[in-house]
């Protein structure tokens, strides 16, 4: 970079003097020669005052290049250093929905970098030798904001990797299935971001608008199943559109989101609502948003049916039959905002069916003064840990299978290895739970078995896929590796 810099200020002098038929050593010497501190006081002669000039508007341009390369420079070495903590800390697996960026087409624009709504809180994209790069990937979740600022259109937003695969029912881009009149939007389609769920399920239906515009005999025009961000947004939709509709929740409003530890930061960015428009949340918690839908459901007198579960779904002439534990619909399309995580993850060893076991944190207060043990290694894991923890008389332990904690946000990372530091709670790599006894479990680590004494026990390893269901609909689950 040096080299360049010389170059620089041998073009602007050769230019500012106006030497005709002069090769680059000529130039270079002769820059040699009057580059002394009393170079201002040896100018020829003959130089006028319009050539002085002319050096005087060049030196400002060669000032502002450097400025601007040295800029650069410092930016690529930040983003180098966090790619390679990234890589010694095994953070290296995206957890959901991410950019991969052909290095071949990227302009080294960086209009990318710029608008990842993560910045600067989690450096997620980077600039390195003038491409963009994936510099911090177990903080991207799948804003895809990247992607449509690309002028070049050199990303592509996929799931998975080659190492890690992520099993993704197959949609199109109007969220349609491959079976006619099924559509999936949320999490359930791979998108867990409570502000794309909004959209997707806003988006969805305005597919299903389309399609119920053609004549058919069925009493509703769709169901619904779901009521958290994306099946709350679709129903809104419906309302406006004066479809006729059926939205069923197996549990309460919010779906996922009601059962998230309490106080959980849920939302951080504006939100388009049907029938309320925007929304300009900046922080919102778990139980501000979850009060703020149960105005708009009131408000806007939409019929949620809480407490429904829908066992099957079978195809008709035209439309389908919603089988549920109270009764059937006859519905022309169905869109499933179902989420991930309504079955989830179980350890699958002894004792796992014992009562202190539970699958989702509601309120930490009631784990004080007790042993606690929770399993996982994800964001809901990690803030499990460290609300119990902060609870007095809690003695809890954090027990995940890898060597890092490759899912979670930078900030719950950080926040358990403070409190990790004060011993406030044990952190358990590269172990798994082998059986669970009334008051104690038995885990082994690296080969080695310990029984730690235990009270309760919480298991935050994320939520099976519906495949079944699915399948039995017609829905085809592929697994994805780095593809889209």
């Amino acid at each position: 970079m040096g080299t360049a810099y010389g170059i620089l200020a041998v073009s602007v002098l050769c230019v500012a003097v106006h030497i005709d038929n002069c090769d680059l050593n000529h130039n270079f010497g002769y820059f040699c020669r009057y580059s002394r501190p009393t170079f201002a006081q040896k100018l020829p002669v003959s130089m006028s005052t319009d050539r002085f000039l002319m050096l005087l508007y060049f030196l400002p341009l060669a000032a502002v290049f450097v400025w601007y390369v040295r800029r650069q420079l410092r930016k690529e070495s930040y983003s180098r250093t966090t790619l390679e903590t990234a890589e010694e800390s095994g953070l290296t697996e995206p957890p959901t929905l991410h950019p991969d960026i052909d290095r071949n087409v990227c302009i080294g624009c960086g209009n990318c970098v710029a608008a990842c709504p993560e910045h600067p809180e989690h450096v997620v994209l980077g600039m390195i030798r003038n491409k963009a790069r994936l510099v911090g990937p177990s903080d991207c979740i799948g804003h895809g904001a990247c992607k449509a600022v690309c002028p070049v259109d050199a990303i592509t937003l996929v799931f998975g990797t080659a190492r890690r695969g992520v099993d993704i029912p197959q949609v199109k881009p109007d969220f349609e299935t491959e079976v006619p009149g099924v559509f999936i939007a949320g999490e359930l389609g791979g998108m867990g971001l409570i502000g794309t769920a909004i959209e997707q399920g806003r988006q969805a239906m305005e597919s299903v608008i389309r399609l119920v515009k053609k004549p058919h005999k069925n009493p509703l025009d769709v169901v619904v199943v779901g009521a958290g961000p994306a099946g709350f947004s679709a129903t809104l939709a419906a309302n406006a559109a004066n479809l006729r509709i059926r939205t069923i929740e197996q549990e309460e409003l919010g779906g996922t989101v009601a059962h998230f530890p309490r106080s959980k930061l849920v939302l951080t960015r504006p939100v388009e609502l049907p029938q309320v428009g925007k929304v300009k949340f900046k922080e919102v918690q778990k139980e501000q948003l979850i009060e703020f839908w149960r105005e708009v459901e009131k408000k806007t007198g939409i019929d949620i049916s809480y407490r429904e579960r829908v066992d099957s779904v079978q195809p008709t002439a035209d439309g389908f039959v919603v089988q549920t534990n109270r009764q059937k619909y006859q519905t022309r399309a169905v869109l499933l905002a179902i989420g991930r995580r309504g079955t989830p993850r179980k350890l699958g060893v002894p004792g796992e069916e014992k009562n202190k076991v539970v699958y989702r944190l509601t309120d930490p207060e009631q784990y004080r003064n007790l042993k606690v043990l929770v399993v996982g290694g994800g964001d809901s894991a990690l803030e499990a840990a460290t609300s119990i923890a902060a609870e007095s008389g809690t003695s809890v332990t954090l027990s995940y299978r890898s060597a890092a904690f490759t899912r979670a946000k930078l900030k719950n990372r950080e926040k358990i290895e403070r409190m990790s530091q004060t011993g406030q709670l044990r952190v358990m790599f590269n172990s798994n739970v082998k059986s669970i006894q009334d008051d104690s479990v038995t885990i082994e680590t690296a080969g080695t078995v310990e029984t730690v004494p235990n009270d309760a026990i919480i298991v935050s390893a994320g939520g099976i896929l519906p495949s079944k269901f699915l399948q039995s609909i017609g829905i085809t689950v592929v697994t994805k590796h780095g593809t889209a």
